[in-house]
């Protein structure tokens, strides 16, 4: 069951995506942390962010709308008293994701990450689209995305992640400024960019107004995603979207994924990201697949005039 992303060894290819396992540490009395490949952090800033106000979570049909605003308590209360008790669990790889303002808070960000021990790899939030600055304004924009990540490679003493945006024309694009300009691996992809309204008061859902749409609705785009990605850049991909059983992840691997991300299904089930683990293991073995690193890009794909 392991598999190598970014130069990181994890037991295994399942990870809790950000913004979905709080800090990690959250979720030891209901998860074998031991159990899980790594645990992304929520969004770490230079400093504490309160959020947007409620409501902040919509449940949609097949999925759930989010507009949190990357609520977290910033870098020096996350290494103070978050990050030291995830050490109980050396197994579980810790993954922080970075989120910033400007390139300089991000930066920022990674210089004080870079003086802590624990830490395995940063992830770099260039996709989120519940914030009016950083974030999503960075990933949409090639320039933009190259300068960040270029500054963000330089800065980092540890392995560098890029989570990509799928609200953009073109993946592909953006996954090659990305590699091109120094990241070790991509996540793809972050929330679609959406919204709900209430017919009988009229109002938007959200206080937000739109919210990233997340679950198995997203799931077919964010699978092609993955796919086109894989063809594009020699880096490893860790895939989200819709993640709920073993055979959507077996889905993903097979698109290109090296990892798979679950982050939705949490909410419904908290233990989603050990049951998957577990059933990861068991598709394989019922399925004579000695190791799960050989299905990534294993995708049997139709010759011309296949299927005309």
């Amino acid at each position: 069951m392991r598999v190598t992303v970014a130069g990181l060894e994890l037991m295994n290819p399942v990870i809790a995506a950000s913004g979905t396992f709080a800090y990690g540490i959250e979720f030891e009395e209901i998860v074998s942390l031991d159990r899980l490949g790594a645990v992304v952090t929520k969004g770490i800033s230079l400093h504490p962010m309160t959020g947007h106000v409620a409501p902040r979570l919509v449940p949609t049909a097949a999925g759930m709308l989010n507009a949190i605003g990357l609520q977290n308590v910033g870098v020096e209360e996350f290494l103070a008293h978050k990050l030291p008790p995830m050490r109980r669990h050396p197994r579980c790889k810790v993954i922080v994701n970075v989120f910033g303002y400007t390139v300089n808070d991000y930066v920022s960000v990674i210089e004080r990450l870079n003086q802590a021990e624990g830490i395995a790899a940063y992830e770099l939030n260039v996709s989120c689209p519940n914030v009016h600055a950083g974030g999503m304004s960075f990933g949409a924009d090639p320039g933009s995305l190259e300068y960040l990540v270029s500054r963000a490679r330089s800065a980092s003493e540890r392995p560098l992640i890029v989570k990509l945006t799928p609200n953009v024309t073109s993946i592909v694009q953006m996954a090659r400024s990305a590699a091109d300009s120094g990241a070790d691996a991509l996540s793809v992809v972050n929330t679609f960019l959406a919204m709900a309204i209430d017919p009988e008061e009229r109002k938007p859902r959200l206080s937000n107004i739109t919210g990233g749409l997340s679950g198995p609705a997203i799931k077919p785009i964010a699978l092609r995603m993955v796919w086109e990605t894989s063809r594009a850049v020699k880096i490893p991909i860790i895939g989200i979207g819709g993640i709920v059983t073993p055979s959507d992840a077996v889905e993903f691997l097979l698109a290109g994924a090296a990892a798979v991300e679950v982050g939705t299904a949490s909410f419904a089930d908290p233990r989603a990201t050990e049951r998957l683990a577990k059933g990861l293991e068991s598709w394989c073995r019922s399925h004579d697949v000695a190791r799960v690193s050989s299905l990534t890009g294993a995708l049997n794909v139709p010759g011309p005039g296949v299927g005309d």
